[in-house]
């Protein structure tokens, strides 16, 4: 599941929230405000598409109370990462998992040398 940065930001706002309370409804500007407050200032059109664009991807669900609509993520953060973490590997490395695991040991003592 291929995401932008900013797709990212929002799931992880959504993942802090259901830390929190795994059946709080979450609405556009319930993460508009989140992120504003970790300095992502961005529109709620913007924040509106993007999360739009994860309900098209099956990420987000989108759901009406009342005369307002609230989202859920489809995924856990554990589920998510091992799902970017395969398309990595097949996009990288051929779906070779032992070869992935070979070059992020090497990469990271290199990291750790620096």
């Amino acid at each position: 599941m291929n995401c932008g940065s900013l797709e990212i930001e929002i799931l992880n706002t959504f993942w802090n929230f259901a830390s929190e309370n795994e059946d709080v409804d979450i609405s556009i500007q319930d993460v508009v405000d989140v992120l504003s407050q970790k300095g992502t200032e961005r529109a709620y059109t913007t924040i509106k598409t993007v999360m739009d664009r994860l309900v098209a991807k099956s990420i987000l669900v989108r759901y009406k109370v009342g005369k307002k609509f609230f989202y859920k993520t489809t995924m856990d953060k554990r589920e998510m990462a091992l799902d970017m973490l395969k398309e990595f590997t097949d996009n990288f490395f051929d779906g070779n998992i032992a070869e992935m695991v070979r070059f992020v040991e090497k990469e990271t003592v290199e990291l750790l040398v620096k």
